[in-house]
């Protein structure tokens, strides 16, 4: 393996299949690379396959960039040819030290080993309908999709008597259909390969005995329109025949590696969804598989209307929020209601404002130039969502036949988690004005558990959504002030009202804990009241891993008058190596954009860029796979305000603003949801606390500064002896530096700044 890895280190080529006869110039350069260095023949078979090379392709250019002579991001043949004369007098010495350099760390995880990796759904056909496909199976019967609606769920599943893969995955989808043939759910069986004898084909499906219809499809019709990528490869459609699920039967076997029993059961867990009514955690994956090949595209032509696409983009992308009973103040449920704002729906898609996605594009396509998924909760429309969204407004929006409506997507009670485990709610009802502004509302609730609780799924839900813009709720067990800075437990923001952690992963609710939940009200000219509850979803068995949230803060920012662009920047530097999850930035009215960075041994990388911040949608943003960070490592979150007159959503352009509470004040808060490898949840453990600042000293200035405000009761910036009570008047002659009898922010700034030692 270390071999395989120098190998790519230095070359940065291209793979290649050895036994290909695409060209006489790829097969020369394949052996030219198994001469020149065979120990890449992992297997020593003699031939360098796609995946004994797969680290090589993940490396292409990085090791050898100036190997890329016309600067065009690849490596044509010839350039690659040219690189492996160079190297032809590399010593093996110089493989090996490669191999163990400190710069090539990351080098294990490019190795020729490949399982399934999440993707983008909406990039990959997921959400949409399938068409009513007609197809012959082996013993010559007819069959068309619409003829399995009667089912629960339908499995499409390629398959073939040839490729190791398939081989190795028949017993799994054998058992697969037996079990949930019993919940009704048909497989349909799909051999793409022409070559396949059909004796062979029978026989295979009599030794694991396979139920469904079974159709060797040498034109691969079938898999053209469902763009199948490989021969591994399984798709779930619902009785609509929509996608909702198109990747890996399971993690257990892929290139160079198997495992005794999977650890991610991807295609099982996508039914127990679908037949739940439920979108799938994972709704697309690679999977590794012989990869298909097609003679020539094959186009599907379909004429674009409401009910056989544009619904079942706004059932994924919009529904949760556009309903009735959900956040947005406009629902858009029904073709009526759709076609009454398709207008406005143009526009913000065009402005890319909705659906509310902010971070800028994560470069992360592997080998095979699939664009391996990076959010999990990537908001972004597809290129062809757009395309198609656009052209039936064009069309004058037709709605189409009500047959190729999806399934209505339902909210049990309203909660998006599901029905919970235990709701908490506010003890009494809290009044909301009619107009102006509120200032935040602290209110304890008291859970009065008896133990400590283990929670996968976290919703806080206010009861007047048109007057609530924000909730944070901390947890506290004991004596102690809550503060932000130690992290949220929920939360509701615009765009972000649920915390759902996968199987594994889980909240710990102490023993007597008590909720602070921290309101954010915006009237909006009726006098209401307001009870917010929040539930939970107990773990169904203690959690392997402990999620846990901190704030990487600067409570001591001063953002200059008529600032456009000011930068205030907090870290922290990892105690102990951790698994990063989710990143939510926090800042107010002011906020412009926001950075997140690794320091790594010398290197900076980003983490999330998000170059328009918005305050109204706050987004939480979940990595597809937690990311490891080592202990040493910093991260960095960078954030920049706009207290210009340029910004509209400024209160007053003319003041310095610092850290406050209130929305017409600033934060900076820069939230991390991480778990720590091999710590046991529940157990004491060192976490990661909010940089290298004085937090009680900060603290203390902050509320110097807020008092000077409070006071300040004709606000011209500065206060004066009569103005300041006679127990404050000792702090005020601190700060009265000049001794004019005249305290200005500016001054008591000045007098923080000395004693803190900055």
């Amino acid at each position: 393996m270390k071999n395989v890895i120098a190998l790519a280190s230095i070359l940065g080529v291209a793979a290649f299949t050895y036994a290909a006869t695409k060209a006489d110039s790829n097969d020369l350069l394949s052996k030219r690379i198994l001469e020149l260095f065979p120990q890449a023949d992992a297997n020593g078979d003699g031939r360098l396959s796609r995946a004994e090379l797969a680290v090589v392709r993940r490396v292409a250019l990085k090791r050898h960039p100036e190997a890329d002579l016309d600067g065009n991001g690849r490596l044509s043949v010839s350039e690659q040819e040219a690189l492996l004369d160079k190297l032809r007098g590399a010593p093996q010495s110089r493989l090996a030290a490669t191999s163990t350099s400190s710069t090539d760390a990351s080098a294990e995880s490019d190795s020729v080993r490949e399982g399934p990796r999440p993707i983008k759904p909406s990039a990959n056909g997921v959400g949409r309908q399938v068409p009513n496909l007609k197809f012959t199976d082996i013993s010559g019967t007819q069959h068309q999709l619409s003829d399995f609606a009667k089912h629960g769920a339908v499995v499409i599943a390629m398959t073939g008597t040839g490729c190791p893969l398939c081989l190795k995955y028949a017993p799994s989808l054998a058992e697969l259909e037996r079990k949930y043939s019993r919940e009704n759910v048909a497989f349909i069986f799909i051999n793409p390969n022409e070559s396949e004898k059909l004796g062979e084909i029978r026989e295979a499906i009599g030794q694991h005995g396979f139920a469904g219809p079974y159709v060797q499809d040498a034109k691969r019709l079938l898999p053209g329109v469902l763009e199948a990528k490989t021969t591994t490869e399984v798709f779930v459609l619902d009785r609509t025949r929509t996608l909702v699920y198109r990747g890996a039967v399971d993690d257990q076997y892929g290139f160079a590696y198997s495992l005794e029993a999977p650890r991610v059961s991807y295609l099982a867990d996508a039914l127990e969804s679908v037949l739940r009514g439920k979108s799938p955690d994972v709704q697309a994956t690679t999977s590794p598989g012989c990869e298909l090949f097609y003679d020539q595209p094959i186009e599907v032509k379909t004429n674009v209307t409401y009910h056989n696409r544009i619904s079942r983009i706004v059932q994924a992308n919009c529904i949760e929020c556009h309903r009735d009973g959900g956040i947005a103040p406009i629902a858009l449920e029904t073709y009526a209601q759709v076609k009454d704002y398709a207008g406005m729906i143009r526009s913000v898609v065009r402005r890319e404002v909705m659906p509310p996605w902010f971070a800028e594009p994560q470069e992360n396509s592997g080998e095979d130039g699939v664009d391996v998924l990076h959010w999990a909760n990537d908001r972004s429309l597809s290129d062809q969502d757009k395309k198609d969204l656009f052209a039936w407004i064009g069309d004058g929006a037709p709605e189409g036949e009500s047959a190729d409506a999806p399934l209505t997507k339902s909210f049990p009670g309203g909660w998006l988690i599901g029905k919970p485990d235990r709701e908490f709610a506010f003890p009494q009802p809290v009044p909301v004005k009619a107009t102006g502004i509120m200032p935040y509302k602290h209110i304890t609730v008291e859970t009065n558990l008896e133990e400590d609780k283990w929670v996968q799924a976290i919703e806080v839900r206010p009861g007047k959504l048109d007057v609530v813009h924000h909730v944070i709720v901390s947890v506290k067990a004991g004596e102690g002030e809550f503060d932000e800075r130690d992290g949220y437990w929920g939360a509701y923001v615009p765009g972000n009202s649920t915390l759902v952690y996968p199987e594994g992963y889980g909240r710990r609710l102490p023993k007597g804990a008590k909720l602070r939940f921290q309101m954010h009200y915006t009237p909006n000219g009726t006098a209401t009241e307001d009870v917010t509850r929040l539930g939970i979803v107990y773990c169904k068995e203690p959690p392997k891993h402990e999620v846990k949230v901190v704030g990487i803060a600067n409570p001591r920012i001063n953002i200059p008058a008529h600032a456009s662009h000011h930068p205030e920047e907090a870290s922290v530097t990892l105690p102990t190596d951790v698994e990063v999850l989710a990143f939510l930035p926090h800042m107010h009215l002011r906020g412009k954009a926001a950075l997140y960075e690794l320091e790594s041994n010398g290197e900076t990388e980003k983490l999330l860029d998000i170059p328009r911040y918005d305050f109204n949608w706050q987004l939480r943003y979940r990595l597809a796979e937690p990311r490891t960070l080592e202990r040493g490592d910093t991260i960095r979150f960078t954030a920049w305000y706009d207290n210009s007159k340029n910004n509209p959503a400024n209160p007053n352009p003319n003041t310095n603003v610092d850290w406050g509470q209130q929305t017409e004040d600033e934060m900076h808060l820069g939230y991390v949801e991480y778990t720590i490898p091999g710590a046991t949840p529940g157990e004491p453990v060192a976490g990661l606390r909010s940089g290298n600042r004085d937090r009680r000293r900060a603290t203390e200035a902050q509320g110097i500064l807020r008092g000077i405000k409070t006071l300040d009761r004709n606000r011209d910036g500065k206060l004066t002896k009569p103005e300041v009570p006679e127990k404050h008047l000792k702090l005020f002659e601190r700060l009265d530096a000049n001794g004019d009898e005249v305290v200005t922010i500016e001054e008591a700034r000045e007098v923080i700044r000395q004693n803190s030692g900055q």
